[in-house]
């Protein structure tokens, strides 16, 4: 999908350029001192203090001379994410080098320039950013980020499990990847986890898989991505205001694509081993039922307690294969659990690993990236919750708390314990307009793992 489009441009400067001058409020009255005596009474009138997203148009001979962008406190740099919207569009804007990262705010002009556009004409009038050749790396994470935005936005009559299949082997040609698709009777028997989510629609669900490096040298990461295009629920159907964004219970795959995209644009020194299960979770006379029997990938038996919780089924046939190839790092994405948005809220996904040092990793490149994570507990009390009377374990907890942790405890059960594995309860959401982060599809924790994965990759094993 290419829905989306970035407003900015590729050039060096130029004198038709109108420079912006992002200032914090201790750096006011030095830049004040820089100006003749009339802009700096002007600026004084505006009441500008340098207080975060404002921003002064300064008068000139021919109109506009330049702009101000007040970054307040705050080193996340979001506040740069405005600009393409804020700033007036019949000219072009260059940033003055100031006292931020320059390329975290190139980074969060091309985010906050993103408009999923496929259905409906982009609004004109979105300023246009000269951005200095050496942004490429921003450049990189951003098309991730949009693509895997585009996905999750996506209304899913148009991105069914075949479409949203075909968005990552496309992803995967791109690299020259190696590709495999599961479908059918391969499928059933190889993954009936999987295939018994999408057991109930019309649409055939699919596993895709794709394998990028072959330096046996260089650390394997393994990605795994929970693909469900449209979740009503199943039998245990969902009320209509919880069906309402059911579209993005595909977030998952898409930030796990989104992940792959940048560590191959990138080139990081790893090897790829990326599955998606792409299914739809409907009601029908072959969809699954609650206290149902299933069996995995693994050979356990697990009794269906609730029919919308099925990510957890589509995750448990991918980890099992993932892990048989022993990765250095075992990681998987997906909006699992309400509880966990309940713990945490839409921006923070929870984090689970059996890793120490993995987990430390995504949380550092979190809080490099301003892409945060928050560790929750595998809880070892809690996963007799998941007894089963008559199958190995149930899907759910016997009690109605601490649905995140149980979840992930579920999920725990199919990765061996010397393989560091990570899960990754994410929202992809933004449910209104901030800097940077538009409403709609979100590619939470796509930065913090890239990070992440280009340090280890650095590093190399230990």
């Amino acid at each position: 999908m290419n829905a989306s489009t970035i407003a900015v441009e590729t050039i060096s400067p130029e004198p038709a350029v109108l420079p912006i001058y992002p200032l914090r409020p201790s750096e006011l009255q030095d830049f004040l001192k820089t100006c003749d005596g009339p802009t700096a009474a002007f600026i004084t009138a505006q009441g500008f203090t340098g207080q975060e997203r404002r921003i002064v148009l300064i008068p000139g001979q021919n109109g506009i001379a330049c702009a101000l962008l007040g970054l307040g406190d705050d080193h996340t740099h979001f506040t740069f994410g405005i600009l393409s919207e804020a700033l007036p569009s019949n000219t072009r804007w260059g940033l003055v080098s100031g006292s931020y990262d320059s390329e975290q705010a190139f980074l969060a002009i091309e985010r906050g320039a993103y408009r999923y556009n496929r259905f409906k004409p982009q609004t004109p009038g979105l300023a246009h950013i000269v951005i200095p050749n050496s942004r490429s790396r921003s450049s990189v994470l951003a098309k991730a980020i949009y693509e895997a935005r585009d996905l999750i936005n996506a209304p899913a009559n148009i991105l069914g499990p075949a479409e949203l299949a075909d968005a990552g082997a496309n992803l995967a040609s791109r690299f020259n990847a190696k590709i495999e698709r599961f479908t059918g009777d391969a499928l059933n028997d190889g993954y009936p986890a999987l295939a018994a989510v999408g057991a109930g629609s019309s649409r055939q669900s699919q596993m895709l898989r794709f394998q990028w490096g072959d330096n046996k040298d260089l650390p394997l990461i393994s990605l795994c991505g929970k693909g469900v295009c449209f979740d009503t629920g199943g039998y245990d159907i969902k009320p209509s205001g919880a069906m309402l964004r059911m579209k993005k219970d595909m977030g998952g795959a898409a930030i796990a694509l989104g992940v792959a995209q940048a560590v191959m644009a990138l080139n990081l020194q790893v090897r790829l081993d990326v599955r998606i299960g792409c299914v739809e979770n409907s009601i029908s006379g072959h969809a699954m039922r609650p206290l149902d029997v299933l069996k995995t990938r693994a050979g356990l038996m697990v009794e269906v307690g609730n029919t919308d919780a099925e990510g957890r089924l589509v995750l448990a046939d991918l980890l099992t294969d993932a892990a048989a190839a022993k990765p250095d790092w075992l990681i998987d994405f997906a909006t699992l659990t309400g509880a966990a948005r309940v713990a945490l809220g839409p921006d923070i996904p929870a984090l689970f690993s059996n890793s120490d040092r993995l987990a430390n990793a995504l949380l550092a490149g979190g809080n490099a990236a301003h892409d945060p994570l928050w560790r929750l507990p595998l809880w070892s009390g809690y996963d007799s919750w998941l007894d089963s009377s008559i199958a190995d374990c149930n899907t759910v907890g016997a009690k109605p708390m601490a649905g995140a942790i149980v979840a992930a405890l579920f999920l725990n059960r199919f990765v061996p314990r010397d393989v560091s594995w990570a899960h990754i309860d994410t929202y992809a959401w933004n449910d209104q307009n901030r800097p940077a982060r538009p409403e709609g599809g979100e590619a939470q924790s796509l930065l913090a793992t890239v990070s992440a994965i280009e340090r280890l990759g650095e590093k190399g094993r230990d």
